[in-house]
């Protein structure tokens, strides 16, 4: 794997996937969109991940696109630039529905395709002196790739503001508008993050996954007997399940379950 992307696991199943262009503000290009997608494939496939952490090293999370990308994106046709656009929407797709809960950690700058970034992932911890910037208009472009992500973070009014202007606004803002979980210090950025990821790992690994399925799947969903019927039998096959008997068992003995080790509570 190239420099450009880090990938750890570490012995509780927590993946953390560092992009690794500092130098460049962690701008990504095709290599960088395409090993992104490779990596998130290859953790999706390993049901022994509890949580994935997109990060980032340097300054700043992501300035977005590379502008030597953005030089040979300009020569391409538009068959072309179709290709490499679609490129970028698979990748994001795959982050989106990654099957464990995804938390970004922000710091610095992140504008244009790295707000898409964020807005894939299930929660998003930042520091306080973080910006966003959907930028893209600025130079004649469109947010086309990451919109359905974005406005699924923050609702279409929010877009409707933030796709024309290109303002840059700040952590605060971001966490106002549902783009950002938290905010803290940029020096309690691991803290705060490693907070999310202990609860996360104290839960039912399957209903774990489960649930970020059924959060999604639930969207916008009309509430009819059809669908109350199968949340019904959702749960029912989860009461049964060996997770969710251990579960029922530990809760009413007053122990800690299997997944959490042994012990008292």
């Amino acid at each position: 794997m190239s420099e450009k992307l880090l990938t750890e696991i570490d012995s509780e199943g927590v993946a953390t996937v560092t992009l690794n262009r500092p130098d460049v503000h962690n701008a990504f290009d095709d290599d960088l969109i395409r090993q992104l997608g490779e990596t998130f494939d290859s953790l999706a496939q390993r049901p022994e991940i509890r949580a994935l952490v997109l990060a980032s090293n340097g300054k700043n999370f992501s300035a977005g696109a590379d502008l030597n990308w953005m030089k040979r994106m300009a020569e391409y046709s538009e068959e072309d630039n179709r290709r490499d656009a679609a490129a970028l929407a698979a990748m994001l797709h795959k982050l989106d529905t990654f099957p464990a809960p995804t938390i970004a950690r922000v710091q610095g700058a992140a504008f244009g395709g790295a707000v898409g970034l964020v807005s894939c992932c299930d929660m998003a911890v930042a520091a306080e002196r973080a910006s966003f910037c959907l930028s893209e208009v600025k130079i004649g472009l469109l947010p086309a790739t990451i919109s359905p992500y974005v406005i699924n973070a923050i609702g279409a009014r929010h877009a409707r503001r933030y796709f024309v202007t290109a303002e840059r606004f700040s952590a605060q803002r971001a966490r106002e508008i549902g783009l950002v979980s938290e905010i803290c210090q940029e020096g309690e950025l691991d803290l705060e993050v490693q907070k999310l990821v202990n609860t996360i790992v104290d839960n039912g690994p399957r209903a774990v996954a489960m649930a970020k399925q059924l959060a999604m799947s639930m969207s916008n969903r009309v509430i009819n007997e059809e669908l109350q019927g199968q949340t019904s039998a959702l749960i029912a096959a989860v009461r049964v399940s060996p997770e969710g008997q251990e579960g029922l068992s530990a809760f009413l003995e007053k122990r800690a379950p299997s997944w959490m080790g042994s012990g008292e509570e």
